[in-house]
């Protein structure tokens, strides 16, 4: 009989561990959870106190009968499922499946995979923790109970096949928001000024930039500005320079890493908890979800082992981080390299990439601060007014620099802040080389990218870091969001400059607008988003979301029982379901009225059809409307007259090409376009509404020339007029009496003979 057999989450953490453990020891994995609630009904018992109703779902069977054959053959069984609430709820279910006494099972938790954290774990087993288990069920049975009694209301109410969620219809909703902030934006110009001085008595003439602390609402106000400033004469009014510090961020939790890799690596949340889960598993990195930014003694200590060896001692500073999240559930340690004298790892290019990044950030945040001289100018005119600003940055002593600086998502410094600046008292005369007024424009609020997004429900406390990365993937799959790229757009821009007492003029152009990877609502999203809104107003509310986590953190400590707070939650949501199933639905409420078609006269209108959004023209009394798609980006809520008149341009007639008319449309397939009963379709880039002739015939000529290659034989055979080699959009195959069959791997047409080619055709399927 073996001795002991320990059972992990997943297959690369079991080999991990088994190389830890050697001999005595089985690992094997559960492969995650081995139950879930049951998939026919509800899954949970409304009238016995919310029990769930757990099931094996088929594709576990196999595991669980290999576990359950393996622990009745050891003397022990240890849990060593993550360390987190869905961990703890992995161990209980084994120990329920398994017939493992709950209060006498080994659990062993770490959270790093090295073998003095493994052994250290086997020394010091614990009993599976019920206050954890019965949170992570309390989440996982209210927001069944929300999805299940939540989606049928949307099915009736707005569209067949939606669902809803608890965390992710928030989410939702602060997208739809920020899209509608953008919509109701109105860019407006202003002018900002910026000056090059340099001080009368500096024979070098070194220059500098200063900004105006006022801006001017239009071109007459800032040239106005420059013609009396053509007369002034500029002092220093303030010279101010002091040393400042600036202190290296605290390593990583499971937010800050997934925002850090969406900037630096322009890596999205699924895929670096996905590529840190790997880290971890390998034994590389401490475990990946994390709400606590503190370092162990000994990772400290093997920090200043490396710095000092590295940099040296004078930029070494051993310290540690507070955990400012209340209820941080997984309070343990930051994400960091578990051996920090590993500076690189082999790996997939992901791998080494995050790896670097979680080291670099680890080992900074335990290096001495940057040193800094600050130097802040103020200029005066004697004209009075308006202060010029200029302000400087010297790094007198780089510290933690020296290896990592964090990314921000705002644009960095203005056209006033900089380097060096010249050594200035105040009084101390300037001369203005030039002074430059380029007119600006005020800009809409940016759209989440998906580590903004994780950012904000972090600050409204919503989801912890297990459900930041399913909660965006479920939102994208549902078709509530879409992660999009938007082509810049040019716009023209004036800029005034007076030098030499002059003052000229000169337009410029800039692309403004351009997108990557950014969150927008689709249509079908903001129509959900509102009707949840108006009927369940408690739920989609950010702080009434954020209490639930905390009464989930409360389970967690043992203050209440999961089966009240279920109960507390339960009873006034279900009463909300009732009255939203018994409210009349104003569909007109989802229909956008646009305007009039000149044409015709008739009303044209935006609104979500049986396919998706569309914009429709009534029809007369009698005829039938008309409808046309809408184009991909374009919103009901946004879409303008102009833009909806454009849609029904389609099908365009291009004159004829060959006798027969050249016709550009969309179809069920997307864009085409026709030539008789030719059809070829449009190519990335090309856009039907603009498609010219000269283009539509290249296609259709491509066209005809792949048809004809398709129909030309590679190669015929005297011996039979049926057997002939054709090529083929997958390359070359056999085609025999109105059938098609592959050429084997590895042969070529060259060299098949008759003979070859009727084997072929009797071994092969079609």
């Amino acid at each position: 009989m073996q001795e002991n057999l320990v059972i992990v989450e997943s297959p690369a953490k079991a080999k991990t561990i088994e190389k830890f453990l050697g001999k005595g020891f089985i690992v094997k994995s559960s492969f995650g959870h081995i139950r879930d609630l049951a998939k026919k009904d509800l899954g949970i018992d409304l009238d016995g106190d919310y029990k769930p109703v757990y099931e094996i779902p088929s594709d576990k069977r196999k595991v669980v009968d290999e576990l359950s054959r393996l622990s009745k053959n050891v003397q022990n069984v240890w849990l060593a499922s993550d360390e987190d609430r869905e961990g703890e709820a992995i161990a209980w279910h084994l120990a329920e499946v398994l017939g493992l006494p709950v209060d006498r099972t080994r659990r062993i938790v770490f959270h790093e995979i090295t073998r003095n954290a493994i052994l250290a774990a086997i020394e010091n087993p614990r009993t599976i923790d019920m206050n954890l288990v019965n949170a992570q069920q309390a989440r996982r049975v209210l927001d069944r109970l929300v999805g299940f009694e939540l989606s049928p209301v949307l099915w009736k109410k707005v569209r067949p096949s939606l669902s809803a969620g608890r965390v992710q219809s928030v989410a939702v909703r602060l997208i739809v928001e920020r899209e509608r902030e953008i919509i109701a934006f109105r860019s407006t110009p202003l002018f900002r000024v910026v000056a090059q001085f340099y001080p009368a008595a500096d024979p070098s003439k070194t220059l500098f930039k200063a900004t105006l602390s006022k801006t001017f609402d239009n071109r007459q106000q800032a040239e106005e500005f420059l013609r009396e400033a053509a007369g002034a004469e500029f002092r220093v009014a303030k010279a101010e320079e002091k040393p400042v510090q600036r202190y290296a961020a605290a390593p990583f939790t499971t937010s800050t890493l997934q925002q850090e890799a969406g900037r630096k690596l322009s890596m999205s949340v699924s895929q670096t908890m996905s590529v840190a889960q790997r880290l971890y598993e390998q034994g590389l990195i401490t475990y990946m979800r994390t709400d606590s930014v503190n370092l162990s003694q000994q990772a400290i200590g093997q920090c200043k082992s490396e710095i000092t060896k590295l940099f040296g001692e004078k930029y070494s500073y051993p310290h540690n981080y507070k955990t400012k999240s209340k209820g941080a559930q997984e309070a343990h340690e930051a994400i960091r390299p578990s051996y920090i004298e590993r500076h690189e790892i082999e790996g997939s290019a992901a791998e080494k990439r995050l790896y670097d990044l979680i080291w670099k950030r680890t080992v900074a945040s335990q290096m001495v601060p940057a040193e800094l001289d600050r130097t802040q100018i103020v200029i005066e005119s004697s004209r009075g007014g308006a202060q010029f600003t200029a302000t400087g940055e010297v790094i007198r002593f780089d510290g933690f620099l020296k290896l990592y600086s964090e990314s921000t998502d705002e644009d960095a410094g203005t056209d006033g802040e900089g380097g060096v600046l010249p050594k200035m008292s105040v009084g101390d005369e300037l001369t203005a080389k030039s002074i430059t007024a380029t007119e600006r424009f005020t800009q809409a609020p940016a759209r989440y990218n998906e580590a903004a997004l994780v950012k904000r429900l972090e600050e409204l406390g919503i989801g912890r870091p297990s459900t930041y990365a399913p909660t965006i993937t479920t939102i994208i799959n549902r078709g509530y969001v879409v992660k999009q790229n938007r082509d810049g757009q040019r716009r023209d821009y004036l800029q005034l400059t007076l030098a030499a007492g002059k003052i000229t003029e000169k337009m410029l152009s800039e692309s403004f607008g351009k997108e990557k990877n950014r969150l927008s609502p689709t249509d079908i999203g903001m129509v959900v988003n509102d009707y949840l809104e108006s009927q369940f107003s408690p739920i989609m509310d950010y702080n009434f979301t954020a209490n639930v986590e905390k009464e989930f953190d409360r389970v967690a400590d043992g203050d209440i029982t999961w089966t009240k707070m279920i109960d507390d939650f339960y009873h006034p949501f279900h009463k909300m379901v009732d009255t939203a199933i018994g409210t009349q639905t104003d569909k007109s409420a989802q229909t956008r009225i646009l305007g009039t078609d000149p044409k015709t006269g008739h009303t044209v209108k935006a609104r979500i059809g049986r396919y998706g959004p569309m914009v429709e023209i009534e029809g007369a009394e009698g005829e039938k409307p008309r409808f046309a798609s809408m184009k991909k980006g374009q919103l009901i809520e946004s879409i303008t007259l102009d833009e909806a008149l454009e849609l029904f341009a389609l099908p365009r007639n291009l004159g004829e090409m060959d006798g027969e008319e050249l016709m550009v449309g969309i179809g069920k397939f997307g864009a085409y376009v026709r030539r008789g009963k030719t059809f070829a379709s449009l190519m990335k880039g090309d856009d039907p509404y603009t498609l010219t002739r000269e283009r539509a015939e290249e296609l259709i000529r491509n066209r005809d020339a792949q048809v004809k290659a398709a129909n030309t034989p590679l190669k015929t055979f005297a011996e039979d007029a049926d057997m002939v080699i054709k090529d083929g959009r997958y390359g070359a195959y056999i085609a025999f009496k109105g059938k098609n069959y592959r050429l084997p791997k590895g042969s070529t047409v060259e060299a098949l003979t008759y003979d070859d080619c009727r084997q072929i055709v009797e071994k092969s399927k079609k």
